[in-house]
């Protein structure tokens, strides 16, 4: 896709050298944004192979509102450097969705009681209800958790917002690491966007993404130069069973026509 192209261009020319906690130095912009129209095809990019399995697992493990990863370690390890050895998860993305702790007072008592708030339920039923609310908001971004966990949430926050017939989805997003975490969240989110436009009955609209700091590791830089040399691929499809959100799985999902080039390693900071 030219606009993941694009915005890895303007990191290479305006980026500052930035260190960070993991002891690789990055290249580093401030408030960088795109958005591409979901109706123009499946956005998994074409320049270098893109892990399709591994992504569909993660997002589906996000939708079972687990807060481990000993299910999703028998089909994918990306999650395994911030788990602990029995595989519990400090900011696992799905519990925050489908369970976020919202500290309300009882009226009877005058005391606050935690409840657990289905967040992608709640969006749910307002695309299908009341599509012209501006109150489609999840966020995955606890305060508490935030002080104390080895990584609070990356992409913290996303909104819904139906236009006509068409849904359109904006995630922000406080840190991005562009060779290897952007392209997993753009088809992530893109996915998710599909999976809620057809279980409430919309077309597909655009893709916004803003990454507070874009950044590039300084080992990545020869690999995502290799990159943006190469000329991106038409767009591949992808078919969704129809079936209730909480009841996929990984084979209702088909990617067609995906033709990419050859992978390029980057290393995963830590």
């Amino acid at each position: 896709m030219r606009e993941y192209l694009d915005l890895v261009q303007r990191v290479l020319a305006k980026g500052t050298l930035k260190k960070n906690r993991t002891g690789v130095d990055t290249i580093s912009c401030f408030a960088e944004h795109y958005k591409i129209d979901l109706s123009n095809g499946y956005p998994l990019l074409t320049t270098k192979k893109v892990n399709f399995k591994s992504m569909v697992y993660e997002v589906l493990w996000y939708l079972s509102g687990e807060d481990h990863i000993r299910n999703l370690r028998q089909h994918t390890k990306i999650w395994d450097a911030w788990a602990d050895e029995n595989g519990n998860l400090e900011t696992a993305y799905g519990r925050y969705w489908r369970k976020f702790p919202s500290a309300q007072i009882n009226p009877k008592t005058g005391a606050y009681e935690v409840v657990e708030v289905d967040q992608i339920g709640r969006i749910i039923d307002l695309l299908k209800t009341d599509p012209t609310s501006r109150r489609m908001v999840v966020t995955a971004w606890e305060p508490g958790n935030a002080l104390t966990s080895k990584l609070p949430p990356c992409h913290y926050t996303f909104a819904f917002n139906v236009q006509g017939r068409k849904l359109n989805c904006h995630l922000t997003q406080r840190s991005g690491d562009i060779a290897l975490g952007i392209p997993f969240n753009l088809a992530a989110y893109a996915l998710l966007t599909q999976i809620l436009a057809q279980e409430c009955d919309l077309e597909l609209g655009e893709f916004s993404h803003m990454i507070i700091d874009a950044h590039i590791y300084v080992n990545h830089i020869n690999g995502l130069k290799e990159q943006i040399r190469r000329t991106p691929k038409p767009l591949p499809r992808l078919e969704i069973a129809r079936k209730p959100i909480n009841e996929l799985q990984f084979d209702d999902f088909a990617l067609i026509g995906y033709e990419c080039d050859e992978p390029i390693k980057f290393e995963v900071a830590v």
